[in-house]
């Protein structure tokens, strides 16, 4: 009987944890992607994208705030590039990408 309240409380205590470890893993995916708008891509997005939570101010590329592009957009954007927007395909990796598309599609309130 005690081997089996052990596993149970193995058990219990793992599904209990896993949420929090995903939500962390989905903060820092979040928090990955808004250093790669600010600084991190070369060139940053924020360079020519206004997005209000990063506090950026772009005038070249749309403003994300009122377009509130979904992320499968944001990644097709960035693996392809669109009108005078490179690829950076070769630039991030595909993790990266994910990253600045989940960034982008939360803080806009776009769909995920």
């Amino acid at each position: 009987m005690k081997l089996g309240a052990a596993a149970f409380s193995l058990i219990l205590a793992a599904a209990c944890t896993a949420p929090a470890v995903q939500a962390t893993d989905a903060a820092a995916q979040i928090e990955l992607g808004r250093r790669l708008f600010t600084q991190d891509a070369v060139p940053p997005c924020a360079l020519c994208h206004t997005l209000a939570d990063a506090g950026s101010a772009g005038a070249v590329g749309p403003v994300l705030d009122e377009i509130k592009p979904d992320a499968r957009r944001v990644a097709t954007a960035l693996r392809n590039g669109v009108g005078a927007m490179p690829s950076f395909r070769e630039r991030l990796n595909e993790a990266q990408i994910e990253a600045l598309a989940a960034y982008v599609s939360k803080v806009t309130g776009g769909a995920p």
